[in-house]
């Protein structure tokens, strides 16, 4: 089983010049609105949530996470520390 996030922006370059900072990289993605990631542990999801929770208001990005099949939850600044403690209480390995 693998957890999926995904990031929409409405504004070309937004998805590079946040994953290139988040990967100490440059990912030459900048005409793409959309990025998808799947990861085989959970809880590796909590490190790209902090950092966007935390510069979301640096980038216009959207950002949902899928922890189950077909049920997505979006990440905002009301949501995303109780995800972030919701992740090592549902998979606490």
């Amino acid at each position: 089983m693998y957890v999926t996030v995904h990031l929409y922006s409405n504004k070309n370059g937004e998805l590079n010049r946040f994953l290139s900072k988040f990967y100490n990289t440059n990912l030459d993605i900048y005409e793409s609105l959309r990025w998808e990631q799947k990861y085989n542990n959970p809880i590796e999801l909590a490190e790209i949530i902090g950092v966007f929770f935390d510069n979301m208001d640096d980038y216009s990005i959207h950002m949902w996470i899928c922890l189950d099949k077909n049920v997505y939850i979006h990440i905002d600044e009301k949501n995303g520390n109780e995800i972030i403690k919701y992740l090592y209480e549902r998979f606490p390995y």
